[in-house]
């Protein structure tokens, strides 16, 4: 076949492709089956919902934190986060005056520690400029730090009953399927008809159950890979069912490749106790402590870690043997952290009161903010030199 009847082709098939997207996208289900489906949502729901700690109040400020947290994370991870933190900060305004080093303590390992730090600062916001008291709109949770488009409509349907929808990985997953959506998901103008099938769907009378309903429905029926439809309260409206392609659906684009960032890593330890560095107020894993490192494979970055190693934290190292390598991977990049024993000449510096480095023990360790990487390092660490 000739280039010219190989491109018409193609125009072809996308042609097709967009006009069964414009089909099915552009055509929402008709009032009477989206009230039908409410209904069995509402059913479904009132029989199968997980009995959730942040789902026996509608206190703003346990909903707030159960929304935070939940964001990119999974339900049975949460769970003892959020008992946790609840217990070292039973309000907001215990929030607002917890220095931010506890506050991340207490989010330690659960990631996108932004999170934690913008949880704090809207406490604060909150205390000082409303005296501790909460939004009750969806539009004034989205002026609270940390708090976007789905966050701000959550908290407002379960706490106030506004009638405004949300739009989380779960729900994408079930309306790409009920509508039968072929366009990419994660492209703007499916993202907004997306959003615009969930505000025509949302229960007007009971929004903030329906919306757990439909991401509870995503979480444990109409999963990523093998939907269980048999089980699926609305699989009589469901298109995608009806034409035989629930699986195949949602459409993402292709993955990119996450890029690998080398770092030399030294564990210096100097009369009992080691050396570590907290990291800069912006920027990932922005606020933690952590093992000092420079970017360099091998090493060939040697010189560079000793001579950081000198000139800030005023320690004479060399380092030694290679302890191991740690592999890191966050949702853009990914870390491979070459660690080497980091052996001085005895002396260390006392650092000023606001270094942003110190020497501890293994004990005092323990009470410091570490990212998981972190964490995973000094792991290493302890299997090959000890505590």
């Amino acid at each position: 076949m000739s280039a010219s009847l190989v491109a018409a082709a193609a125009r072809q098939r996308a042609t097709r492709g967009t006009a069964r997207v414009a089909c099915a996208a552009d055509r929402p289900h008709a009032p009477a089956e989206r009230r039908a489906i409410r209904r069995a949502l509402r059913a479904w729901f009132t029989r199968h919902a997980r009995d959730l700690p942040w789902r026996r109040t509608h206190d703003p400020y346990r909903v707030w934190l159960s929304e935070v947290m939940l964001q990119q994370t999974q339900v049975r991870t949460v769970v003892p986060y959020y008992e946790r933190f609840l217990a070292a900060f039973p309000s907001v305004e215990v929030l607002a005056e917890a220095p931010e080093e506890r506050v991340l303590k207490l989010w330690e390992g659960l990631g996108y520690y932004s999170r934690a730090r913008n949880l704090r600062r809207a406490a604060k916001q909150l205390v000082e400029r409303h005296a501790g008291r909460f939004p009750t709109t969806a539009d004034a949770w989205k002026a609270l730090p940390g708090v976007g488009r789905y966050t701000a409509a959550a908290i407002a349907s379960i706490v106030s009953g506004e009638r405004t929808a949300v739009l989380d990985g779960n729900v994408k997953r079930v309306l790409s399927r009920l509508c039968l959506v072929w366009a990419r998901i994660d492209e703007k103008t499916t993202l907004d008809r997306l959003w615009e099938l969930a505000d025509e769907l949302v229960d007007p009378e009971q929004p903030g159950d329906f919306n757990q309903a439909m991401m509870e429905l995503g979480a444990r029926v109409c999963t990523p890979r093998r939907p269980d439809c048999d089980a699926c309260p609305l699989a009589r409206w469901c298109r995608a069912r009806a034409a035989g392609e629930a699986e195949r659906l949602p459409v993402r684009s292709a993955r990119r490749v996450v890029p690998a960032v080398e770092l030399l890593t030294a564990a210096v330890r100097c009369r009992g106790r080691w050396l570590l560095a907290r990291r800069p107020a912006t920027g990932l894993l922005a606020g933690l402590w952590g093992w000092p490192s420079v970017e360099g494979g091998d090493l060939d970055g040697a010189g560079a870690m000793e001579v950081s190693l000198r000139e800030r934290f005023g320690v004479r190292t060399r380092l030694g043997a290679m302890l191991g390598t740690i592999e890191h991977v966050f949702t853009h990049r990914r870390w491979v952290l070459r660690v080497y024993e980091g052996r001085t000449d005895g002396a260390r510096r006392k650092p000023p009161s606001d270094a942003d480095w110190r020497w501890v023990t293994s004990n005092e360790m323990q009470a410091l903010p570490l990212a998981r990487v972190d964490q995973k390092v000094w792991e290493l660490v302890r299997e090959r030199l000890g505590d």
